[in-house]
């Protein structure tokens, strides 16, 4: 399953985030790359700094706070988040993400896009699956999430500069096609309640959902 997720920032946000970022420090990206990955990643990502963890702080939060995220994810645990920066001729070829970070699993991949897509070219997140490759630009504050398990890329930037916040989840449901079927629950549950309130229908609808998580969450 693959989501879009509109607004997890404000325009306004994001612009602000570019702000900060303008005055970071940034180094080699392939120092976080895993072992294959290296040899196809070019970009740079902010180093280590107070000003560097805020804002990473305030787009785990938002992103946490967003309705449809946590729907879909049922975040567990974040790994470290990242600030990547793309600029002319700066790519990410094609890879999969490492399946354990940090001693975490990797269930779900986001990335947080900050930068206008008409700011820059190229620069696409393309994705691969068993019919087609997707190529995603979002309007800056909006957010991809993907199953980490996909092969991806990230196209050349053929001008300007693409900023993004990438980073990974372990989800209380291991299983992508349970965590489909609680999202799609969960959807229902609050489309009954937004048309017709507390009803029987509700109440059975509710209680499905939370005794499948109940059934499928870990730990």
């Amino acid at each position: 399953m693959m989501l879009a997720l509109e607004a997890v920032l404000s325009s306004e946000e994001a612009a602000a985030f570019r702000e900060a970022a303008a005055g970071l420090t940034f180094e080699d990206g392939r120092a976080t790359a895993g072992r294959y990955a290296r040899s196809v990643k070019a970009n740079a990502q902010a180093a280590p700094s107070a000003q560097r963890d805020a804002l990473l702080s305030r787009a785990q939060a938002a992103l946490s706070a967003h309705p449809v995220f946590a729907a879909a994810a049922r975040p567990r645990r974040f790994s470290r988040l990242m600030l990547s920066r793309y600029r002319a001729g700066q790519t990410y070829g094609l890879h999969v993400d490492d399946a354990l970070m940090a001693g975490m699993r990797t269930d779900l991949s986001f990335t947080l896009f900050l930068s206008e897509p008409d700011s820059y070219e190229g620069g696409a997140l393309e994705i691969e699956d068993s019919f087609e490759t997707r190529a995603v630009r979002l309007p800056a504050g909006s957010a991809l999430l993907y199953p980490s398990s996909t092969l991806h890329r990230v196209a050349p930037v053929q001008q300007g500069e693409r900023l993004a916040i990438v980073g990974w989840v372990q989800s209380w449901v291991k299983g992508t096609d349970k965590r489909e079927v609680l999202f799609d629950l969960e959807r229902a549950v609050q489309e009954v309640f937004a048309r017709e309130g507390k009803t029987p229908l509700f109440d059975t609808l509710a209680k499905t959902r939370s005794n499948l998580l109940r059934l499928w969450a870990e730990g």
